[in-house]
């Protein structure tokens, strides 16, 4: 998709093109995760299965923190190449690798030395915590491939190109499961076999990506001209992609804490919240590519000046967000109890009444989670990335204070309740500032 084709013409067919592959590429990551974890239950084990559970909360707290990082990078992109700046894309382009990788090894060397605190202060039980650090040493050793790959996708999709960054990550995830397959089945490597597999993945990926970016994009990569300290590039990309990061972060930093008090009620608990997350993030794909849609358009939009087209977007997404969000409840609630029974097996267990419990509580709540991802999507892509993270802030204060108080009562469940709380207040929070700042832009226009 060109320029053009986003600043001008149909917008709902516009929003539809673009979040159609984010889409496809969620859901597929989110069946690759959901493999991956059968394979791992299936031949290792409910001990590993809950692991990798464990390990997925702290991982997904470094992994979110440069996928957020990457996102706030592409909103300068997307700004840039809707406003027709060339000179200023490639040279954020460089500023986003060399800076960026420099953040990304200071957070690699920091996790793997913080690693056994965290693991303690989150309660991992004994059972489970070689299996979690073994994990993860291979997962935090690979996080500049990680970064380097979000990076190179974000790019393509802030000019609109969401189909290509789709491919490669339909290739690393076949890749990854045959891997996942080949090192736990036939080699028995364990749980080290499935971090592996996950690394390798990427890797692959990651230099794909990059080759097609300089074999299709080249006139978007630096020139010789580009390389050097952008003091104002440089400010730009650290504030949004910090505060952008910041917000990922509080989200997973709340998620360990909630995991942290779910690990106090046994492996039944934590095998069932791990398969809650599965079916969770399955759902999550929906809201989370329609947020992404909603940003790139915006973004490019707002850098071509064009601030009608940027409210029609928002409320068409909107319009899409609230459908999705009541379709999406309405199947979360029917298939509670066989969406659990995929990851816990077809038994009677605490576990398996502790994951059905939660996805149904959870599912009449999901609306909220759908409205909240459109404004999120608006806030980034016009830059003001400090509203999502207010928001945020607020909603995992809310979650995991409820957490606390509600889970000793009503196990899992507590959880759902707690999460449905904080959406309740993020999603009041981001609708009175959207409300309040297109009414300040109306009187300023008048």
């Amino acid at each position: 998709m060109q320029t053009n084709e986003l600043l001008q013409g149909n917008i709902k067919k516009q929003r539809m093109a673009l979040s159609a592959p984010m889409l496809a590429g969620n859901i597929l990551q989110q069946c690759y995760n959901a493999a991956d974890s059968l394979i791992v239950g299936r031949f290792l084990g409910t001990e590993a299965f809950g692991a990798v559970g464990i390990a997925g909360s702290i991982m997904n707290l470094f992994v979110f923190v440069l996928g957020g990082f990457s996102i706030g990078v592409s909103v300068i992109f997307a700004q840039m190449y809707g406003g027709g700046n060339r000179e200023g894309f490639r040279r954020e382009v460089f500023t986003a690798v060399t800076a960026g990788g420099l953040l990304t090894l200071l957070l690699t060397l920091s996790s793997l030395f913080f690693l056994p605190s965290v693991l303690r202060g989150i309660h991992t039980p004994e059972e489970l915590e070689n299996y979690v650090r073994d994990y993860l040493h291979i997962i935090l050793s690979g996080l500049l491939i990680t970064y380097y790959n979000n990076l190179f996708s974000n790019l393509l999709q802030a000019t609109g190109d969401t189909k290509t960054p789709l491919c490669f990550l339909f290739l690393s995830t076949c890749i990854n499961l045959i891997l996942d397959y080949m090192f736990i089945a036939v080699f028995s490597l364990g749980i080290r076999g499935a971090a592996g597999a996950t690394v390798i993945a990427q890797a692959i990926s990651m230099a794909g990506c990059g080759l097609y970016i300089k074999m299709q994009h080249g006139e978007l990569l630096w020139r010789r001209a580009d390389v050097g300290i952008h003091r104002g590039l440089l400010k730009r990309t650290f504030g949004l992609g910090l505060v952008s990061a910041l917000q990922a972060s509080s989200l997973y930093i709340g998620k360990i804490l909630v995991q942290s008090t779910v690990n106090t009620l046994g492996t039944p608990g934590i095998a069932a919240y791990t398969a809650t997350m599965r079916l969770e993030g399955l759902a999550n794909s929906f809201g989370d590519s329609g947020c992404q849609g909603v940003s790139i358009f915006v973004s490019q939009n707002y850098g071509n000046g064009n601030e009608r087209r940027v409210r029609q977007g928002v409320r068409q997404g909107l319009f899409l967000h609230v459908a999705l969000g009541f379709v999406i409840s309405c199947l979360m609630y029917l298939a509670a109890e066989p969406g659990i029974r995929l990851f816990l097996g077809n038994g009677s267990s605490p576990a398996l009444e502790y994951g059905r419990d939660y996805i149904r509580v959870i599912s009449l709540f999901y609306l909220l989670c759908f409205i909240g991802s459109n404004f999120v999507g608006y806030f980034k892509g016009v830059g003001r990335v400090v509203i999502p993270f207010i928001g945020t802030t607020c909603n995992i204060t809310v979650r995991v204070i409820a957490s606390h108080s509600l889970v000793p009562r009503w196990g899992v469940a507590g959880v759902a309740w707690a999460t449905a709380l904080g959406w309740f207040a993020v999603v009041g929070f981001l609708t009175t500032m959207y409300v309040t700042v297109v009414r300040g832009k109306g009187r300023t226009a008048s």
